[in-house]
Formats: C-alpha cells, sequence, structure tokens
C-alpha cells in the first residue's frame, strides 16, 4: 500500500488548477483521487475529468473533480492511469478491471499519458493474460480467431453474479494468455483486426510519456528514451 500511495502522491504534483483530467481506473488511480482531492479542497482547486469506468467516476466526484465527457473536452491535458503488468521497454498490458477500451479513449484522448503503478507490476517482458473486450454477439467466433494466432481463451466471470463480466460497454471480456509476448505491438494490431473485437489491454510504449513506479522508500521515473 505504501508503495502505491508514493506513486500516487507524485502523480498529483503533475495537476494545475483548470486542467481536464482523463482518469483511468484501479486501487493505485483510487489513490491518486483520494490525494488529488485533499489538494482540491486545501487549495480550492478547480479540475475537471473524464473518467472510465463507475468506480472511478464516483470517486472522483466523491473527492471534488467536476465530471464533463469527451463531447465537451474531446482533448485532454493529462491522464493518469495505472497497469497490471509493464516491461522493460514500457509496454503495460491493462484491463484487470474490465476498463481497457475506455481507458485507452482517454489515453489516447490525452496530451500527456502517465502510469502510476508500484514496483511489483515491473517484469522483463509482458506474459499475463490480455484482457480483450469483444461483442457478445462475436464470442464464439472471435474466441476461434484468437487461438489461431496463438491465444488460448477465457471467458472472464464476475463473483456475486453469476454469468461472465459484462464491461461498462455493455460486452465480454475475455482473458487470453499468448505466454510470453516477444512482440506486443504487432500482438495489439492482430487482436484488433479481429471482427468484434472491441479493444485489447496492450498498451504500447509509443502511448506513454511517463510511467511513475513506487516503492517503498519513494518512487523512480522511468520515460522513453
Amino acid at each position: 500500500m505504501k508503495a502505491k500511495l508514493n506513486c500516487a502522491k507524485e502523480a498529483v504534483k503533475l495537476v494545475e488548477d483548470g486542467m481536464v483530467l482523463g482518469i483511468g481506473s484501479g486501487s493505485t488511480v483510487e489513490l491518486f483521487l483520494k490525494e488529488l482531492g485533499k489538494r482540491i479542497k486545501a487549495e480550492g482547486l478547480e479540475v475537471y475529468g473524464v473518467p472510465s469506468s463507475y468506480q472511478s467516476h464516483i470517486v472522483a466526484v466523491e473527492n471534488g473533480l467536476r465530471i464533463v465527457d469527451l463531447l465537451q473536452f474531446p482533448e485532454l491535458d493529462l491522464c493518469i492511469d495505472g497497469a497490471d503488468q509493464i516491461d522493460s521497454s514500457l509496454n503495460c498490458i491493462k484491463g484487470g478491471g474490465g476498463a481497457l477500451t475506455r481507458e485507452k479513449i482517454v489515453a489516447s484522448a490525452s496530451d500527456r499519458f502517465v502510469i502510476i503503478a508500484d514496483e511489483s507490476k515491473l517484469v522483463e517482458k509482458l506474459s499475463m493474460p490480455i484482457p480483450v473486450e469483444i461483442l457478445p454477439f462475436a464470442y464464439g467466433f472471435v474466441a476461434r480467431e484468437i487461438e489461431k494466432i496463438g491465444g488460448s481463451c477465457r471467458l472472464r466471470e464476475g463473483s456475486g453474479k453469476v454469468g461472465p463480466v459484462i464491461s461498462d460497454n455493455g460486452n465480454f471480456i475475455v482473458d487470453c494468455n499468448f505466454g510470453v509476448i516477444e512482440d506486443p505491438r504487432d500482438l495489439e494490431a492482430r487482436l484488433n483486426v479481429i471482427p468484434g473485437v472491441v479493444e485489447n489491454g496492450i498498451f504500447c510504449n509509443s502511448m506513454i510519456d511517463r510511467i511513475i513506479v513506487g516503492t517503498e522508500e519513494g518512487v523512480r521515473i522511468l520515460e522513453r528514451l
């Protein structure tokens, strides 16, 4: 928890009065929003936010951000989000919480995209199953096509609810295991050309401006060369 809190506090320093933020999802982003809420209250900041999930929407409102959308602000100043795995080239896998599509949209709409994560998320190469959001109608076909390119699929099922997890967009989430991923950019493209795939959880390093890695002692800043 301390490592997550350290990177969240560091990210809050990037926020300026009047900014419009893209807001990711997950436990580290929740800590970021709570720390930002303290600044909003203490300094009287006015900060706008486009949340990527209902979870982050609720936490943002509770901490004093003004919620807007991409119709009002199609270009955002800064996006803050977490990651589930980060490789040595700064490619990421996201979507453990199922919000990958909206997360990728708000990240792409932002002038700067900053990842916050604790050091346990760092790996040499990406290897965890890739979350893929698909249209329910296309599930059987998409699963077959993913198997053709070397992946094994598991339909994500919820706890406390019978049946599959449904994304904020009303779609299925499938976790696809490809083992060690040698070329994330190529795999991202191959997944997204399958009809019925909405988006996948590979976030290539070309999207990412900075990664703030939290440790027990403080933070490390990673940036693309």
